[in-house]
């Protein structure tokens, strides 16, 4: 690795891999696990974005992915509601992970990572591919599933499709 990787100060490669996760799927999971092994810190931010009613809460979502990823030592869970930039240089860390399912993302992300790139030039931004048995999945064709009493059990996590489950419980 080069070292406009590695953090100032302690020498370690830390990335930030932030998301809504509203839920976490097994499609995040698999970003979250092949990531954790590319550096030596992976932190999975939380985007508590203002103009969105999420399913769950930022601290919902943070105890969520706390749980799925007990077993990942070099994994942290936080939470951010600035520009990624500044979180990223806040944690001292100088890439951004994230998942392509297909070109639109691509597209999106391509001028997402371009204008991080823009705000601070010593950030990069990292792509990496789904598996592809979770090319289709998302958090709102989850929580869509979820909603109707479908089953969820192959796209998120024991953990996640028990809190839907309490979610959307009927009354």
């Amino acid at each position: 690795m080069s070292a406009s990787i590695s953090t100032a100060g302690t020498g370690k490669r830390v990335a930030v891999y932030p998301g809504s996760f509203d839920p976490v799927t097994c499609g995040h999971l698999d970003i979250i696990r092949r990531a954790a092994k590319q550096f030596d810190h992976l932190i999975v931010a939380v985007l508590n974005n203002t103009s969105k009613k999420p399913l769950f809460s930022v601290d919902e979502r943070k105890q969520l992915l706390a749980e799925v990823t007990q077993d990942l030592p070099n994994v942290s869970i936080d939470s951010f509601r600035d520009l990624l930039v500044n979180f990223i240089r806040a944690k001292e860390a100088h890439v951004i992970v994230r998942g392509i399912r297909s070109v639109t993302d691509f597209e999106y992300e391509l001028q997402m990572a371009s204008t991080n790139h823009q705000l601070d030039e010593d950030i990069e931004t990292i792509f990496m591919m789904t598996n592809p048995k979770y090319s289709y999945l998302s958090s709102s064709i989850v929580k869509e599933i979820a909603m109707f009493h479908g089953n969820v059990q192959d796209l998120v996590p024991p953990e996640v499709q028990q809190a839907l489950i309490a979610k959307y419980k009927p009354e």
